[in-house]
């Protein structure tokens, strides 16, 4: 937000003020007397711009790359390998965000808006986020937890009683053997293996997935539903799980389910509570489960590649669900629009031990909580982490790239992707819209990864280096 602050200016004839045109006499005053005058009204002003700034923050700090350690030469590397998926490879359009030292240091786009026009894609374009959504509406639950509302190995059934009993469907031995058994679960299902995606709920794809298709309920997209989310929650409960509580990683509906906890808990829709405890303070203005009119000109097109490898429009912001649609579900799991900028605000107010812009968001142990490995061995087999909401990294050499032990992140199912590594006070954001991903696009994010990090001179975890 800017804010604008006036001054009285006097005149150069002493005794002189200009005001609205017109001079008017005023009595002399001594030196000293206008020095305490300016000096009240200097940290006056002062304080209006801190409490401004504290409330809504505006532009975030922008550096010169060699300011905050990086190489700019290798950051225009980085540039013309991200310009030559758009130019060559079939990707619409791109945005890059790179954050060091808390200050924006490369912030650029690549390619087209659409791919029928030649409107060069725009910094502040508006992308949908889809799983990224999901570190927001964890960083909702651990809010929760922090005012004493509830505990995160409380079961799920203290807020939402439907989730007593839950049963899992079993699949029977042998590679040709179909159907399934139905067994109650072991023991009842916690807030925290929702965070974790160890509750054994999955997107409807397991041996229950006919199951899934007749009540509706079946992949990730959910912003198109005539429902409530806490309605679909409540149908999703009375089918049959792919897994037992804690027995292995199934990514799905978990935060969804977590989306609507936070409803109950808290009182609010989560997305009243995601605009007024978490977008608002940290000024995420363009952060929401449905866009108003007025923005769609910013909303991408969403691109995919059909079964020949062809790049089509798959969704038309003229059209978009987004906008334009029964504006019901709210999707924590995978619901949210937003821009590099915005996302890349959570994500420093996550690196500063949640805190951004004077606005606290968490306090700095529940951030080191959720980016603790809580999967163990269910998780990549024990080789990378996952704590609550996103990956988290516990060895360089089992990744295979470049980064720091400690970093987090995840992406989207349009394939943006992000991450946060507080060894070198870095967040890096990348946007874009493909889905299904085309295969010369495939290898793009760790590409993007790579590049990133080999533009660092200054290495903070490694000082000298």
């Amino acid at each position: 937000m800017n804010s604008k602050l006036s001054f009285g200016f006097r005149g150069e004839a002493a005794g002189q003020e200009i005001s609205a045109g017109r001079k008017r006499k005023v009595p002399v005053q001594a030196p000293g007397v206008r020095l305490r005058v300016f000096t009240r009204y200097l940290s006056l002003a002062l304080l209006v711009l801190s409490l401004s700034l504290s409330a809504w923050p505006g532009n975030l700090p922008a550096a010169r790359p060699g300011e905050v350690g990086l190489s700019a030469g290798r950051l225009e590397r980085l540039g013309q390998v991200m310009q030559s998926y758009c130019d060559q490879k079939g990707a619409p359009g791109l945005v890059v965000l790179i954050v060091r030292d808390g200050k924006v240091a490369y912030h650029r786009a690549f390619g087209r808006f659409r791919l029928d026009k030649p409107d060069p894609m725009p910094l502040d374009a508006i992308f949908r986020i889809a799983s990224q959504s999901k570190a927001v509406t964890s960083v909702a639950v651990m809010m929760l937890m922090e005012e004493g509302k509830l505990l995160l190995d409380d079961p799920v059934s203290k807020y939402i009683p439907e989730f007593k009993e839950t049963y899992v469907a079993v699949k029977p031995e042998g590679k040709e053997a179909k159907g399934y058994s139905l067994v109650p679960a072991r023991r009842q299902i916690t807030i925290r293996d929702l965070l974790t995606h160890t509750a054994g709920i999955s997107y409807g794809d397991g041996p229950a997935r006919e199951e899934y298709l007749k009540a509706g309920i079946h992949g990730w997209f959910l912003t198109d539903k005539d429902m409530t989310i806490g309605e679909l929650v409540k149908k999703l409960v009375k089918l049959p799980f792919d897994a037992q509580p804690g027995e292995r990683f199934v990514y799905g509906y978990n935060t969804d389910i977590l989306g609507y906890l936070v409803e109950v808990v808290s009182g609010m829709t989560l997305a009243e509570f995601v605009e007024k405890r978490i977008a608002g303070p940290l000024g995420m203005k363009d952060t929401c489960f449905f866009l108003p009119e007025n923005k769609v000109s910013r909303l991408t097109p969403a691109y995919g590649a059909d079964e020949n490898g062809q790049i089509k429009m798959t969704e038309d912001p003229a059209r978009s669900p987004y906008v334009y649609g029964p504006r019901k579900c709210y999707s924590g799991g995978a619901g949210l629009l937003a821009t590099a900028e915005d996302y890349a605000r959570f994500l420093l107010m996550l690196q500063n031990g949640g805190e951004l812009g004077g606005s606290r968001i968490l306090s700095p142990k529940s951030v080191e909580l959720m980016t603790a490995d809580h999967a163990g061995q269910v998780y990549s087999g024990g080789t990378q982490g996952f704590g609550l909401g996103f990956w988290v990294t516990k060895s360089l050499g089992a990744s295979g790239l470049p980064g720091s032990v400690g970093a987090f992140g995840w992406g989207g199912a349009y394939f943006t992707t992000y991450w946060v590594d507080p060894a070198e006070k870095l967040v890096a954001v990348l946007m874009t819209q493909l889905l299904p991903v085309p295969s010369s696009c495939s290898d793009l994010q760790n590409k993007f990864r790579t590049l990133v990090y080999q533009a660092i001179e200054k290495s903070y975890s490694h000082p000298g280096h």
